[in-house]
């Protein structure tokens, strides 16, 4: 994957970088030792690594302005960065930049119960988030598979989802305000303790930016009241494309679950021998959960599983107990984990409509016969946002390549078929020059422009999102 030349003159001042950045933060906030920053050269897309110019960790809004203020007038690209957990290499660095870690930000601000909201500081956890509030009965609803590290940084960077999104939408749709730092230091409020604002609806071009627009330091996310119960039902088809109608008819026939998820075989297989769930041996899986009283959950469920039987399940169980719902979920969370003890594998999130499914489904195994690459399918099925998982050898010369020629076939199909490049992941580098499959030159443009008021010099998040001839014609022109 290419990246910019660095800029030269930056490196040979990095000592006199260093030591602005050393005096307006504590000493060990500041990394620059060429082996700790090795810690900052990747993100979760492994395959592509450059440690960085020196890397800081600030604690609160006032040091992440200083910080930019000196980066802003040393001309010094500087990457935000949350836990790292990117799968489109949204955080990774360039040899010329500061990585700006926001991991040590993890406070909860303020919790308001009357009003659904509370207010944290970006670099805390998303699983977190929900268990300051858990006792009092509220949860934060959006949940990524990496919800247990994954910062909220990151998630609005991206504007992340997970496996209940289909009912309670992604990030976006959960976020009320956020406190962000410009690149050159100005500290702005945008939104706040309210679902909506008037005016211009900066919130939502700032929510899924991946850090092109400003540093998000504290957020203010909407919580919800738990629901009474929740039941998931787990249904086993001996072919992809059925367990994809029957995706299809369920959304179809006006049901609205909290989740519908999606594995096949490979993945079955690997989450098995993980973390041994239960799982029927078959060819695709469907996990559907409900919530609401028994009597919703009662009637939900009747509905589902009379549309299943229509496409004669292998294997249908209904959960009976606590236990056996954190069983079935048990293999789904352990999906990605189980399937990296298998191989390397690039991970992508392209979307799609739901009656797409079957289709899709089919394209991309026969599209795994003609690469010679194994894939595996785990996904979010409600709202048609796939994971396919392709399975490749980062040690085998050309292996790598291959695998990015069948991710990008598969992401050009399913903009083919009515859908986008990213649900989710975020486009970050590994499909940043997909972006002109997805958009006219004037789109692409448009986006440009709003990069231009927002950071003129084009120093935030370097080589990311934007085609890169386009980005760096922008760069070279704000010099």
């Amino acid at each position: 994957m290419e990246m910019p030349v660095p800029d030269q003159s930056v490196i040979d001042r990095k000592a006199h970088i260093v030591a602005q950045l050393r005096a307006v933060l504590p000493a060990d906030a500041v990394i620059d030792d060429e082996a700790e920053t090795r810690a900052y050269e990747c993100d979760a897309l492994t395959a592509y690594r450059c440690p960085p110019l020196a890397a800081v960790l600030p604690s609160s809004t006032e040091e992440v302005s200083a910080v930019l203020k000196i980066c802003h007038r040393e001309g010094v690209p500087v990457v935000p960065r949350g836990a790292g957990t990117s799968l489109a290499g949204g955080a990774l660095p360039t040899a010329d930049s500061v990585i700006l870690g926001v991991a040590r930000m993890n406070e909860v601000l303020e919790t308001d119960y009357d009003n659904r909201f509370i207010r944290v500081q970006t670099g805390r956890t998303n699983l977190s988030v929900s268990g300051a509030v858990e006792e009092n009965d509220f949860f934060y609803a959006p949940d990524p598979s990496s919800q247990l590290a994954c910062a909220i940084a990151g998630n609005i960077a991206m504007n992340s989802g997970g496996a209940h999104c289909l009912k309670y939408g992604v990030t976006t749709n959960n976020l009320m305000g956020v406190t962000m730092v410009m690149m050159d230091g100005e500290i702005v409020e945008i939104g706040g303790a309210h679902l909506d604002s008037g005016g211009l609806d900066l919130l939502g071009l700032i929510c899924g930016s991946e850090g092109q627009l400003g540093v998000v330091t504290e957020a203010t996310l909407r919580i919800l009241r738990k629901p009474e119960g929740a039941r998931p039902v787990l249904m086993g088809f001996d072919n992809n494309e059925v367990a994809g109608q029957c995706v299809s008819d369920i959304i179809k026939a006006g049901i609205l679950p909290v989740a519908i998820e999606f594995m096949d075989r490979p993945c079955i297989r690997a989450t098995e021998a993980f973390a041994g769930a239960g799982y029927p041996d078959c060819e695709a899986l469907l996990i559907v959960e409900v919530e609401g009283s028994e009597e919703e959950i009662a009637a939900q469920l009747d509905r589902i599983i009379a549309i299943a039987r229509t496409h004669n399940p292998v294997e249908l169980r209904e959960s009976a107990s606590a236990e056996e719902s954190a069983k079935i979920w048990l293999g789904r969370k352990s999906a990605f984990g189980a399937m990296g003890q298998i191989n390397d594998y690039m991970c992508l999130d392209g979307t799609i409509p739901v009656s797409q499914l079957p289709f899709v489904l089919r394209r991309i195994g026969e599209m795994s016969k003609e690469y010679g690459l194994d894939v595996g399918n785990v996904f979010h099925a409600g709202d048609g946002n796939m994971h396919p998982l392709i399975l490749f050898d980062a040690n085998k010369p050309g292996d790598l390549e291959l695998c990015e020629a069948f991710g990008a076939d598969i992401l050009k199909l399913c903009v083919e078929v009515g859908g986008c490049l990213t649900g989710e992941h975020g486009v970050g580098i590994e499909k940043r020059d997909l972006m002109v499959d997805q958009y006219a030159p004037e789109d692409l443009e448009i986006q440009m422009a709003v990069k231009d008021i927002f950071d003129p010099k084009w120093l935030l998040n370097p080589a990311k999102v934007f085609p890169l001839a386009s980005s760096d014609t922008r760069r070279m022109a704000a010099e």
